[in-house]
């Protein structure tokens, strides 16, 4: 059983650290963007990973529960833990260093609590970039973001964060240092520890620093929306211009007419690019080497998709403040969805070719549901759809409350059935525990539980996210 984090229970820590470490305002620590969870605990911000360990290890010798905070920007409950038994909340704000840049090799090291902006600034100071990138970016912080495995917009071309990182700086559930921060590209010394840590949300260690991957910055950058009449039409599309641009597609998103309604309808300002707005559109974004016209090649990819009845218009920005308009609106539609408050969202991932039968067959299933309008988009390109179910026009969504877990089923059963992943890129957090056991491979989840209880035989370490919790076993 674990022990309540309580000012009592944490006398000697806070008597052995410096006066600040401690929060007196914690109200913003229990809050999670779409408001369905609420925590508890006594929150600490530690100021270098020598006190991060030294947190770790009071708590580890107490077993007192840990819940590692980044940014908050989590969608699925990791970051708040409520229940009888308040945890010791530790938060990275403080640990926002850029402790080093190589541009030679390509690699920064940032601290756990550096936010994401703020990197993506430190790259471009040395002449690269680091290329993830999602709506939350100027609050998301390194290491949850590492945590949860972010992906964003240009996985597609890049990856997702695990894919950026070269090696990690963590404290392990019992208070030492895993000191991994490698530069290398190549090391075949045993296990891949970075990797294990990276997605396992805080419940195997916690991130204080990383190595990351930074890469060339494109001389060149275009972008287009293109009207599709339908999803398999754009999955036919992406083909094409990965037969024409190869690797310079940098991102690929699919949005339907229902995001931009909601923009309108929460009062959300944005650039419409078409006068008579399709059902379908695709938002493609390119970035390629010197010499080579982004405005030409999209131009040529129009045309040859027209001609095979892929698009049916389109627009190709002819300048910054044009590409940065359409992004705009695939940026914004996330908050046009919170103002307008769904009844459930989910970040499910699918094979490709399966995507365009997913979309047809949900829709259908979820009309034998209920009277309810549909906003789905996301990442084609890497098969990541946010599907997202809203109450009819005028409805609102507490009429739906005893609907939520049929439609949630309705979408993952589908998913599932379909070889997908009922989560794509948001993790798997606290909402998602059962999902994870009723759809996930009964081996797959034995080894996950033996890896835990390795590494953490306490149960420490954010007490009953991604598994079970295991304390009372």
């Amino acid at each position: 059983m674990l022990t309540p984090a309580t000012p009592a229970t944490l006398s000697d820590l806070r008597a052995a650290l410096a006066d600040d470490t401690f929060r007196d305002d914690t109200a913003p620590y229990f809050r999670e963007p779409r408001g369905r969870y609420a925590g508890t605990g006594i929150v600490a911000a530690p100021r270098d990973t020598a006190t991060v360990a030294r947190i770790v290890a009071f708590c580890h010798d107490r077993r007192i529960g840990i819940v590692p905070y980044g940014g908050g920007t989590g969608l699925v409950g990791g970051q708040v833990m409520g229940g009888d038994v308040p945890p010791l909340v530790v938060s990275l704000e403080r640990m926002t260093a850029i402790r080093a840049v190589y541009p030679a090799e390509s690699v920064l090291i940032a601290e756990g609590g550096a936010i994401l902006t703020d990197v993506q600034a430190a790259a471009e100071g040395a002449g690269r970039m680091f290329a993830l990138s999602l709506a939350s970016q100027g609050s998301a912080r390194i290491g949850g973001l590492l945590s949860t495995n972010a992906g964003g917009v240009n996985v597609l071309r890049y990856g997702n964060a695990r894919a950026q990182c070269l090696g990690l700086e963590v404290v392990r559930p019992d208070g030492s240092i895993w000191h991994g921060l490698s530069r290398l590209r190549k090391d075949n010394t045993g296990y891949d520890l970075r990797d294990l840590m990276i997605g396992a949300e805080g419940t195997l260690g916690l991130i204080t620093a990383a190595s990351l991957r930074l890469v060339p910055r494109p001389a060149a950058v275009g972008a287009a929306m293109l009207a599709v009449p339908s999803p398999r039409a754009a999955l036919d599309l992406l083909g094409l211009a990965q037969d024409r641009l190869g690797d310079g597609i940098s991102a690929f998103e699919l949005m339907h007419r229902q995001g931009l309604d909601f923009l309108r309808e929460a009062g959300l300002a944005f650039r419409a690019p078409f006068a008579d707005q399709p059902a379908w559109m695709v938002l493609i974004d390119v970035g390629l080497t010197a010499g080579q016209s982004p405005d030409a090649a999209l131009e040529d990819l129009f045309a040859a998709a027209s001609d095979a009845g892929l698009v049916t218009d389109g627009v190709i920005a002819r300048s910054g403040p044009d590409r940065d308009a359409m992004w705009h609106i695939r940026e914004t539609i996330p908050e046009g969805n919170r103002r307008i408050g769904s009844i459930v969202s989910h970040d499910i991932a699918l094979p490709l070719g399966q995507v365009p039968d997913f979309i047809a067959q949900a829709g259908a299933r979820l009309s034998r549901i209920g009277d309810v309008r549909i906003n789905c988009f996301g990442h084609l390109g890497d098969g990541n759809l946010h599907y997202n179910v809203f109450p009819a026009q005028g409805q609102s969504r507490d009429a739906y409350a005893h609907l939520r877990g049929a439609i949630k089923d309705c979408v993952h059963d589908l998913t599932h059935a379909m070889g997908g992943s009922v989560s794509a890129e948001h993790g798997i957090g606290r909402a998602k525990v059962g999902d994870l056991v009723r759809y996930g491979d009964p081996a797959k989840l034995a080894m996950m539980r033996a890896i835990k209880t390795a590494l953490d035989p306490r149960g420490i370490m954010n007490p009953g996210a991604v598994l079970p919790d295991l304390t009372d076993h």
